[in-house]
């Protein structure tokens, strides 16, 4: 829905806007997703977890929901002497309007809303000094307390040592359950609480090693906030991952969790394809419709394809410079390249898988706990898929456990992958040298090729493990590299046989007076007497054997290297026979 405009001139697209009044008085164009208060309030659950990737509009949601319900957002003017509700303007003309029994609790309830956005360091002290801070701000904002007959001297002692930063842990952690209580005390209603970002400290204590800290005092905070606590009418909480393995919500029998996979608020956070259909037109870009379905579509948020708010808004701000991975460049990405640079030869066989726009079948614990993300694969597809840069195509519960089918989900994120495969590369050679590996073997001068692969392999001896038992690693990083850097030019085919250490791979040009190449990986069996020369013998018996040549020569193909790579302990040796079909 296109929110207010004087027809004059277009509405400003809201970049960055993540105040909902500041949206709506500025002239900012508002996609409607107020609904969501009512959701919201008609759920049946006390506290909401309802996890949402960065940048989709979870922080901007939670602003609308305290101006609506914020019993200070009532002013009184100097005219007339009586209460004029401002804040209701706001809503003027948005879906929520029709809904009569919701507005009339429009502007009745006290709200807490907290962000834990900023407490974001690099260790345990100065992230206890930012949530001291941000305590100190919230209870500023309710400063009018301390004047309330309501509210006891000792309890507006502890108020005024949270305000003035002086707390102790203990206090900092009860402050936010205090203050309900204040406020429940001093308007006789219970209050909303509203909390964005709430696991940001949790990444950042998993990042810098403050881990278990982080939590502890995370426990207590959300557990004297939410559990038995008669003072709060709901609570909304969010962030990117659930996280109710960490017993950070423990005891909350209240609590219901909607995710990703979840059908409930599965149209709140992201555009759906309406909306952006409607946006664009307002832009004059409708015929980038497509393009823009290809570069930023994809979600699936229960039953519901959802695009990438940050980036859909981007693109139309910046629409003459064409389409870029605007969310991918908004974050640093460093754990996600970590986890993944880190991942064993079947972590880079199933993202060759992805990367060729294949699909991957997981088990998705929505539940990841954040210290064990690193201890198998499979929490690994789960973390991604939750961040954002997986999809699900399809879900199934089997045996208990929800099956999913995983995709990348547009442009933009395999954008990503492709530069995390690039960064294997450039961990152990120059750009320039990358580049001349590439392009020595697409040509055909296997001598540079050989000299440039072993090196390759030396320096990524203690990176992949390839001095004995996993030479598979350099393959698959290797066949990734090639997926990614050749794809302009060449389709790159893998095929992984069973039998130990046996591939192929062929590199098929799209110009079909270009080379073709087939490559066999071998890996000589040290516990057996096989030597390099018989197990290249064999490599290239084996792609006569099985005619790996016959597809390149229906395409065309008349040029073709058939290359041997065989691996001995940290020995690489590469043999090649050219063959010309006429």
């Amino acid at each position: 829905m296109v929110k207010r405009g004087d027809g004059l001139m277009k509405m400003k697209i809201p970049i960055g806007i993540s105040n909902f009044r500041e949206l709506i008085e500025g002239n900012y164009y508002f996609i409607d997703k107020s609904l969501l208060i009512k959701e919201f309030m008609d759920n049946g659950a006390k506290i909401i977890l309802t996890p949402r990737p960065r940048r989709f509009g979870k922080t901007l949601n939670m602003s609308m929901i305290r101006y609506f319900f914020d019993i200070n957002m009532k002013k009184k003017t100097n005219v007339l002497n009586k209460e004029l509700e401002y804040s209701k303007n706001l809503f003027n003309g948005l879906n929520i309007e029709k809904e009569v029994e919701i507005m009339k609790m429009q502007g009745e309830l006290p709200v807490i809303n907290i962000s834990f956005n900023t407490a974001k360091f690099n260790n345990f002290q100065d992230t206890m000094s930012r949530i001291r801070s941000l305590m100190s701000e919230i209870y500023l904002e309710n400063k009018y307390l301390l004047d309330s007959n309501a509210i006891e001297a000792i309890e507006k002692e502890k108020f005024n040592k949270v305000i003035n930063e002086k707390a102790d842990s203990e206090l900092i952690a009860t402050a936010l359950g205090n203050l309900t209580k204040y406020l429940y005390k001093h308007f006789n209603k219970r209050v909303i609480v509203l909390i964005d970002e709430y696991d940001v400290p949790i990444q950042e204590g998993y990042i810098n090693g403050y881990y278990e800290e982080i939590i502890s005092f995370q426990r207590v905070m959300f557990t004297d906030l939410l559990k038995d606590n008669n003072n709060v009418e709901k609570a909304l909480i969010t962030g990117i991952l659930r996280v109710a393995k960490e017993s950070i919500f423990s005891g909350l029998n209240n609590l219901e969790v909607n995710t990703m996979l979840s059908n409930k608020f599965s149209d709140k956070f992201g555009f759906t394809q309406d909306e952006v259909d409607r946006f664009l037109a307002y832009y004059n870009l409708e015929d980038k419709n497509a393009e823009v379905r290809e570069w930023y579509n994809g979600y699936i948020f229960g039953k519901n394809i959802i695009y990438n708010p940050w980036s859909v808004l981007n693109y139309a701000e910046n629409n003459e410079e064409g389409f870029m991975p605007y969310w991918i460049n908004s974050s640093s990405n460093d754990l996600i390249k970590k986890l993944l640079l880190k991942g064993d030869q079947r972590i880079k066989t199933e993202l060759e898988e992805l990367i060729i726009g294949k699909s991957i079948s997981k088990v998705i614990d929505e539940n990841i706990v954040m210290e064990d993300v690193q201890d198998s694969n499979e929490n690994i597809w789960s973390f991604l898929l939750l961040l954002g840069y997986l999809k699900t195509i399809k879900k199934e519960t089997v045996d208990g456990m929800r099956l999913c089918e995983l995709q990348i989900p547009n442009k933009e994120c395999l954008i990503f992958y492709k530069n995390i495969v690039k960064k294997w590369f450039l961990e152990s050679m120059t750009s320039e040298r990358y580049e001349e590996l590439l392009g020595s073997l697409t040509t055909g001068d296997i001598k540079i090729f050989g000299a440039l692969f072993k090196g390759f392999v030396i320096n990524n001896v203690s990176y992949f493990d390839v001095s004995g038992k996993e030479p598979e690693k350099v393959y698959h990083a290797f066949v990734l590299g090639m997926l990614v850097s050749l794809a302009e030019n060449y389709d790159v085919k893998s095929n992984k046989e069973s039998g130990y250490g046996r591939y192929d791979v062929m590199i098929i040009p799209k110009d079909t007076s270009k080379i073709g190449i087939i490559i066999e990986f071998k890996k000589i069996n040290e516990f057996l007497n096989d030597t390099i020369e018989e197990a290249t013998e064999d490599a290239l018996k084996q792609i006569e054997d099985k005619k790996y040549e016959s597809e390149l020569v229906e395409r065309g193909i008349k040029n073709i290297i058939k290359l041997a790579i065989v691996f001995k302990n940290k020995q690489v040796e590469i043999t090649q026979a050219y063959v010309v079909y006429n």
